[in-house]
């Protein structure tokens, strides 16, 4: 239950789906109600499709390339972290390519925005995807990955709750609020890279030693 919470968490504020909202709302606004649902359906289908395929073909990632769980771990933390700096300065669109007019012009003119930009890059990126290979090395036991299953599910459909109810949390908590919550997961989203890097260099002093 520890690993599921504690996975769970970590993907939550690596994702960061509230920061996804105003996007969601942006790129959808002339679509029915009935459309927005069926866009945030097949944006967590497609999430949970990539992070369970993130998890189970990490360890042939890392054997074809011949990267060590280690120099995936302090990479993925860089990732991780400037991710958090970029919610925590309110940058995240800029970071992941959303500022670029020749990238907003190509959105607006595709049918179907579930897969790009929401899924990828926007919620499913390097920094999910980084730590869920790390955990496939780290946690090889049948509970554990299926804890870790359960929580990428249960993030998957959280993503799609969040996203289904987008215009409601815009009214609500209006984007000023969206991004006060957004910099505190930033914060957190440090703390986990940091975590990371940490734990890394850890590793490689008692291998020294």
């Amino acid at each position: 239950m520890e690993l599921f919470i504690t996975t769970f968490g970590a993907l939550f504020s690596i994702m960061n789906p509230l920061g996804s909202v105003p996007i969601f709302v942006g790129l959808s606004s002339d679509n029915s109600k009935q459309e927005r649902n069926t866009i945030a359906l097949w944006t967590a289908i497609d999430v949970l499709i990539i992070l369970i395929l993130s998890f189970f073909a990490g360890k042939y990632i890392l054997s074809f390339f011949g990267i060590s769980i280690t120099a995936l771990k302090i990479a993925g933390g860089l990732i991780i972290a400037s991710s958090g700096f970029a919610l925590l300065t309110g940058k995240f669109a800029e970071h992941k390519g959303m500022r670029k007019k020749g990238v907003k012009k190509d959105i607006k003119n595709r049918n179907e925005i579930s897969l790009t930009p929401l899924a990828i890059p926007m919620l499913a990126g390097p920094g999910t995807i980084s730590l869920l290979i790390s955990y496939n090395q780290e946690y090889q036991a049948m509970n554990e990955m299926w804890s870790i299953l359960g929580a990428i599910l249960v993030a998957s459909i959280t993503i799609y709750i969040i996203l289904k109810s987008a215009h409601l949390i815009v009214k609500v908590l209006g984007a000023s609020g969206i991004n006060g919550l957004s910099r505190i997961i930033g914060f957190i989203v440090i703390a986990i890279g940091i975590e990371y890097i940490m734990s890394s260099i850890v590793v490689i002093i008692n291998s020294f030693l």
